[in-house]
């Protein structure tokens, strides 16, 4: 007989299912993600750090775990929420199953939960943190949990926001376990350097000679932004979120692109100065997900926090200056607001079903950014040519510089 496991929302309201992966109590902020495939690579997101993964699709783990497809090296979720895990795998590449995947990493995973019912919920009253109380069928193991839960019973119908908040992520505060140990590591040869086990056999597109340098600042980077860049034949060099303006520059790049990562943008003063500043040098700039909204806080616009985001691979997006229409893969809770662009910006990408800011492009210095992913993976790859673009865009500045 399977353990029980609880998933108790902030609004008190209950939901009961079983334990998978590992067991005990955690607590997050629930959202839901719509991608058929594609779960490692959200588990291994660093976007969804701190918070828990609701899989509206029913059945997830058909195909098991196949590290080469991880978008950096462990997951970052807190918990797992899915209606049905499947036990027996099928794929010449797999190497586990996900309840083995999760054991091994310690995140407490749900299933058999009316996952439909739970999406809908944040649906209407938007994203909000929740206590998984996960039991694993052992009375001694299990008996802080059972103490627990039965105070969360308790507690619910006076207080039903009882559920403690996960806090709010700072980049500089809380995710530099996303970072390299040293100050800057610079990629330039075999794909097997990059972070994470993301390959996929990246080494043939690497070119042996590289004529431009782009920097990857690392808010929290998926590995197929840089293997994208690599494919390029870019000679990209990595900086933590750590890193200052002057040190990008004493490396002499001819483009910078600002990477994806999680939180709360506007709680990142520091790096929004830092990417002001770096954008006053003229260098070309590619902002993608967090890096889009840091790079539009910069420039002076402002952002607020969404009512339950845009995550999963079927996001429709706009091109506003020809209006054709691409789908794109997303994992974001925050928005820039359109209303408050700087008179030298401009949107040039929206979100079909609900009109948020899903790009700009900047006049008064070399830059533009979106708010979706390129790179996908798992996703479309309907906007993969935007990283050509941002190639088009260093060789056109490097051009006029020499001249």
């Amino acid at each position: 007989m399977k353990a029980k496991a609880y998933i108790v929302l902030a609004n008190g309201q209950v939901f009961e299912g079983k334990s998978f992966g590992a067991t005990g109590c955690v607590t997050g902020e629930v959202v839901f993600t719509t991608g058929m495939t594609g779960y490692l690579e959200a588990l291994t997101d660093p976007s969804f750090y701190g918070q828990i993964i609701l899989q509206t699709f029913p059945l997830i783990g058909n195909y098991g775990i196949i590290p080469e497809d991880a978008e950096s090296d462990r997951p970052h979720a807190v918990g797992y929420v899915v209606r049905q895990w499947c036990e027996h795998p099928s794929n010449f590449r797999c190497e586990g199953t996900i309840d083995e995947y999760l054991r091994q990493h310690g995140i407490i995973g749900v299933y058999d939960v009316d996952t439909r019912a739970l999406a809908k919920v944040i649906r209407e009253h938007g994203v909000m943190n929740a206590r998984i109380v996960s039991f694993s069928g052992n009375a001694e193991k299990d008996a802080q949990a059972a103490v627990e839960l039965h105070a969360i019973m308790h507690d619910i119908v006076q207080n039903p926001g009882f559920v403690a908040h996960a806090g709010r992520i700072r980049l500089l505060e809380e995710l530099e376990s996303f970072h390299t140990d040293k100050p800057i590591l610079s990629v330039t040869g075999s794909a097997s350097a990059v972070m994470s086990n993301k390959v996929n056999g990246l080494d043939e597109f690497v070119q042996a000679e590289k004529s431009k340098k782009v920097v990857l600042w690392d808010f929290g980077t998926k590995a197929s932004i840089h293997r994208q860049l690599l494919k390029r034949g870019l000679e990209v060099v990595v900086v933590p979120a750590t890193a200052t303006c002057e040190q990008i520059i004493d490396l002499e790049p001819d483009g910078v692109v600002l990477s994806s990562g999680p939180g709360d943008p506007a709680e990142n003063p520091q790096i929004i100065n830092e990417i002001r500043d770096l954008s006053d040098s003229g260098l070309p700039i590619f902002g993608i997900c967090l890096g889009h909204m840091l790079l539009a806080l910069a420039r002076g616009a402002k952002t607020q926090k969404m009512k339950y985001g845009h995550r999963g691979e079927n996001q429709p997006v706009k091109d506003v200056a020809t209006g054709r229409v691409y789908i794109t893969s997303q994992s974001h809770g925050y928005a820039v607001l359109p209303e408050t662009l700087p008179e030298d910006a401009e949107l040039s990408f929206v979100n079909v079903n609900d009109g948020t800011c899903e790009g700009i492009k900047y006049s008064d210095f070399p830059g533009f950014s979106v708010q979706f992913h390129p790179e996908a993976a798992g996703g479309p790859l309907d906007t993969e040519f935007l990283f050509d673009r941002f190639v088009d865009l260093v060789n056109a500045v490097k051009e006029l510089r020499e001249e």
